[in-house]
């Protein structure tokens, strides 16, 4: 079992001071503790599927195939060379698909 060494100890007199219903409210305490989520802040940063989002500019930078990469045929990723596993067909298949 992990031990906390932060926590403070209790000493033999404090563990003898502690009653049984104590010891049972204390874990009845912490087993029934909910989080509490505002249900409106968790649906706000949701995206609809059909949302508009002509407005919306790309916020990463795309760079265009290198010379060192394919794109597998089976999960359409562009992948290094070195996860090439084999071409089937003429087509480049990579180690995640094979």
């Amino acid at each position: 079992m992990a031990t906390d060494y932060d926590t403070p100890r209790k000493t033999d007199d404090d563990v003898d001071s502690d009653s049984l219903e104590e010891l049972k409210a204390r874990r009845n305490d912490k087993s029934t503790s909910a989080v509490d989520v505002d249900e409106f802040e968790a649906a706000e940063g949701m995206e609809l599927p059909g949302a508009d989002l002509s407005n919306e500019e790309l916020a990463v930078r795309v760079l265009p195939k290198q010379q060192d990469e394919f794109t597998c045929m089976s999960c359409f990723l562009v992948h290094h060379r070195s996860q090439l596993a084999r071409e089937k067909n003429g087509q480049p298949i990579c180690r995640d698909c094979d």
